[in-house]
């Protein structure tokens, strides 16, 4: 049960996370490899404050890794911690198709 819980927090903060245009932008972003957090606000229509957060909320999530290099913060793309909520849509996919494919069979068998 407690592992359950656990899996659905990640899933609720991995979604979360990706609810938002501005963050999916970030990770396209930094698919290309690292970036400064000024790099990430540089393009964006938003104070450096909003940015932040918006940052803040990917690495909460464990979707970005932060590393301080003096003044400045480095960020990264951590592609392992989409497993789960890839994990969990192919779950279900998977799930919906087979019933999907027995209503058809059902469907034809009235048919017929």
């Amino acid at each position: 049960m407690f592992n359950k819980m656990v899996e659905n927090q990640v899933l609720d903060r991995t979604y979360a996370a990706l609810s938002d245009p501005t963050r999916r932008s970030m990770l396209v972003t930094l698919r290309t490899g690292e970036h400064r957090i000024s790099d990430l606000a540089r393009d964006l229509p938003m104070t450096f404050a909003a940015v932040s957060r918006h940052v803040g909320v990917l690495e909460s999530a464990g979707l970005v890794t932060r590393e301080v290099r003096g003044r400045e913060h480095w960020f990264t793309v951590r592609p392992a911690a989409l497993d789960p909520a890839e994990t969990w849509i192919r779950q279900q996919t998977e799930f919906w198709s087979r019933r999907a494919d027995a209503l058809e069979a059902r469907l034809r068998k009235r048919r017929d």
